[in-house]
């Protein structure tokens, strides 16, 4: 099975310690976000972990357990945008992110780490033009260290429009305008341009359309086939492999505008002063009378080799 650490929060970057806590002790407890009485342990073993999936905007944190955690097979997506502190607040500069990024490639190998530029928004200052320039200027820093960059544009959820109410969505014409500039700027580079979940409009263009976390991608990271249960994915036009996640809504203190993952400034302070970097929670703590559900986790690996 596949455990990840970045759907729902930024672990990587804010919780670093918490998780190598639970990789030292070998299990974590989740409580399931849309019922907070359902409570699930899944061990934290390499058995049966078949790769830990990180998503994050600052892997600084974590650079220094990359040689603990090579006991697991590992897939790391860093997001590295144009925005400053206007659109993310607490994100470290992209030239500190962009060394970071490379020192990760030097770490885990081109086939472990790839680079993700999203959501794409467009307003006053950035605009279209500014979008190609500075993807440019990051493709000739990124380019030899990751063979992908994913892109998306903003999506309008409900807690988007309530933190970023001046968002406006990116039209069929820019989308394609984006997806014409970044997949010739991405040939320049030797870096494909895949689309998350917007479906197939860009693929005329040379963007790879066909996901970003799939199986694919994990069987090229693992360096062998893969035999996954079929499950539905939380979007229909998403093909990606979204596995496990250990973490928890309303606690990434990036405090993006765009975030999704996010409700309101007030849920995240408070989440952050329940966390106990001892707790298998990654907030709060077992409450009397309530019930831990193992998870059913076997290996997905097919002990077949893989040329990938």
């Amino acid at each position: 099975m596949i455990i990840n650490t970045g759907m729902r929060t930024d672990i990587s970057a804010f919780y670093s310690e918490w998780f190598m806590n639970r990789i030292r002790e070998g299990y974590v407890l989740v409580r399931n976000p849309y019922r907070q009485d359902w409570i699930t342990r899944y061990e934290l073993d390499p058995e049966v972990v078949d790769c830990i999936a990180f998503c994050t905007k600052n892997p600084a944190p974590m650079l220094k357990h990359i040689d603990e955690l090579k006991r697991f097979h590992q897939y790391w997506f860093v997001t590295i945008t144009p925005y400053g502190n206007d659109v993310e607040p607490n994100v470290p500069p992209k030239e500190q992110v962009m060394q970071d990024f490379i020192t990760l490639f030097q770490a885990a190998g081109i086939n472990c780490i790839g680079w993700r530029y999203d959501p794409i928004l467009i307003d006053s200052t950035y605009t279209l033009e500014r979008h190609i320039s500075d993807f440019d200027t990051m493709c000739k820093t990124l380019s030899g260290y990751t063979e992908v960059c994913v892109i998306s544009f903003i999506d309008l959820y409900e807690k988007v429009k309530w933190n970023f109410p001046q968002a406006r969505t990116v039209t069929p014409k820019e989308r394609i305008a984006f997806g014409k500039a970044f997949a010739e700027i991405g040939k320049r580079y030797g870096i494909t341009i895949k689309a998350c979940a917007e479906g197939n409009d860009l693929a005329p263009y040379g963007v790879d359309c066909n996901g970003c976390m799939t199986q694919e991608t994990f069987e090229t990271a693992i360096g062998c086939s893969l035999d996954i249960p079929k499950k539905k994915s939380q979007r229909a036009e998403c093909s990606c492999v979204l596995g496990t996640d250990i973490g928890a809504y309303d606690t990434c203190g990036h405090l993006c505008k765009y975030c999704y993952a996010n409700y309101n400034r007030e849920n995240v302070r408070r989440n952050i002063r329940q966390h106990d970097p001892k707790s298998p929670f990654l907030v709060g703590t077992l409450c009397e009378g309530e019930v831990i559900h193992k998870a059913e986790q076997v290996s997905w690996l097919n002990n077949q080799l893989s040329f990938f």
